[in-house]
């Protein structure tokens, strides 16, 4: 007895548990499409044939069978049902923990072994009552056997389709690292297979009727044939209505979805996502689209760390028009800028604090250089090289670079008012590109143009205003530029072997 209460209380707390989860809505849906299969086969069978079938000219023992087999298949289907899809709920419930192969495969198959599943009780049904009719009539069992098998067609392409619907937020979970496990109908046998229920079966029955009355093997004439005829225009009617409207949906969800990402992609989203929802092409075609936006994800963020690395403008070339090593003859502004006495601050002050100070100063560095157009190619310890006129044309290279030393004096002590600094300014025509192996690469800039600005550096760590030019960089540059430089005297500067013109900011 108490085993008894105890398996009782355990298919309660079954059933409550079952309740919260998406099989009675499954369920719904699987016994409505079998309601919608049996009223067209009844339909079919008191409409759509010469001879009427009448429930009354169906014995009792008859129909007690059909009561019978009617309550039996749907305690079994419904028994069978949830044996087949309780794994599945109980894996997407806990997904969370170990993955359960065999239940996420079985989730991937659910749809199709429900429509199985109610093939099987169709055919069943259609043997069982032919084989009762051939008893009164072999034409009626003929008639039951072929409404039996229409029946069993409308009710397995429309449980499928409800079935999928229902089970997608499922399906996604279970296809979420293998879209291709799933096994499912492609579009183009989704089209085919309503085609053929929705269209060749009326035709079909059509022409059989037709054919049947001009060869006599129905006794009818041909306004005896009208009614079935147009019975069977009007069942192809709604039903194609119904099944389109199904095939549409199930089609076109996936479309408008991968639009919206799309659109979101195209806005700069790359964080975009879509659901799959089966292993069909559009599925395939979900997952693929995924697979795209993640590999543009991976190639922003490579963009965006090589530009930070090597600078916005050269990153785009090198994207633009590929990165072959050598180089070409450019004229360049050169600006050189470094941190007097960091040997000293680094002794003096924690590291931490360094950094941050550091920092600080390439931060003050870049905005200043990137306002006037130039890219810092190059930081060497507390030390900057900024490059004006490569990879990019800019028409005042010269005197976008002294304008940018002088800018950038008056921002640093602005800003990092508590360090002293050098500037150096040349201009002139030197080899820009890309230098190194295939393996390893950098852009930059070699000349005399870079070597008289690092000796400026050094120089103007002892002139008042920290900063110096050379003449040959006033000169490339234009009036409005030139006019803030004042030009003073020669100098040899060290490892050049020739004499260069200083060129000082005017005092304002």
């Amino acid at each position: 007895m108490s085993a008894q209460v105890t398996r009782w209380a355990k298919t309660v707390h079954l059933l409550k548990w079952v309740s919260h989860t998406p099989w009675p809505v499954l369920a719904l849906h699987q016994l409505r499409a079998n309601i919608i299969g049996a009223l067209f086969t009844f339909a079919f069978l008191r409409f759509g044939m010469p001879t009427e079938v009448s429930l009354s000219e169906i014995s009792s023992p008859f129909q007690i069978v059909f009561v019978a087999y009617l309550v039996v298949t749907m305690v079994v289907g419904a028994a069978v049902s949830l044996k087949l899809s309780l794994p599945v709920l109980v894996w997407h419930r806990r997904r969370t923990r170990l993955d359960n192969g065999i239940a996420r495969h079985r989730a991937l198959r659910l749809p199709m072994l429900l429509t199985i599943l109610n093939l099987v009780l169709w055919l069943g049904g259609a043997v069982i009552f032919t084989a009762l009719m051939s008893v009164y009539s072999g034409r009626a069992a003929l008639v039951v056997a072929l409404a039996s098998l229409i029946g069993a067609l409308v009710t397995a392409i429309l449980a499928y389709m409800q079935s999928e619907r229902v089970m997608r937020p499922i399906t996604v979970a279970a296809m979420a690292n293998n879209p291709e496990d799933a096994i499912a109908p492609s579009v183009t046998q989704r089209i085919l297979m309503f085609w053929l229920v929705s269209v060749v079966t009326p035709l079909f029955v059509i022409i059989m009727l037709v054919v049947g009355q001009r060869l006599g093997i129905i006794g009818t004439d041909a306004v005896g044939i009208e009614r079935p005829v147009l019975w069977m225009a009007v069942a192809a009617l709604v039903f194609g209505t119904l099944g389109v409207t199904r095939l549409v949906t199930a089609i076109t969800d996936p479309i408008k979805q991968l639009r919206r990402a799309q659109h979101k992609v195209s806005l700069g989203d790359l964080d975009t996502s879509v659901r799959i929802y089966d292993g069909s092409d559009l599925g395939l075609l979900q997952a693929g689209f995924n697979d795209m936006v993640e590999q543009l994800r991976e190639r922003q963020t490579l963009r965006n760390l090589f530009g930070r690395y090597v600078g916005e403008d050269v990153a785009r070339r090198a994207i633009e028009t590929g990165t072959e090593l050598g180089g070409e003859e450019r004229y360049v502004g050169v600006l050189f800028v470094d941190i007097v006495g960091s040997t000293r601050l680094a002794v003096s002050r924690p590291p931490r604090e360094v950094v941050e100070l550091l920092n600080e100063f390439f931060l003050v560095v870049v905005e200043v250089v990137g306002r006037h157009g130039g890219f810092v190619n190059k930081f060497q310890g507390d030390a900057a090289l900024a490059i004006f006129g490569a990879p990019l044309d800019l028409d005042d290279f010269a005197g976008a670079a002294l304008a940018a030393a002088r800018e950038l004096r008056v921002e640093l002590d602005a800003r990092v008012g508590d360090t002293d600094m050098g500037i150096g300014v040349s201009a002139g025509k030197a080899i820009a590109g890309h230098i190194g192996t295939t393996q390893r690469l950098e852009y930059t800039v070699i000349g005399d143009p870079v070597n008289e600005a690092a000796r400026l550096t050094e120089l103007a760590k002892y002139e008042p205003s920290r900063v110096l030019g050379s003449a040959r960089a006033v000169f490339l540059a234009s009036d409005a530029e030139a006019e803030n430089w004042e030009i003073g005297e020669g100098v040899e500067l060290r490892g050049r072997g020739i004499e260069t013109r200083l060129a000082r900011p005017k005092q304002r």
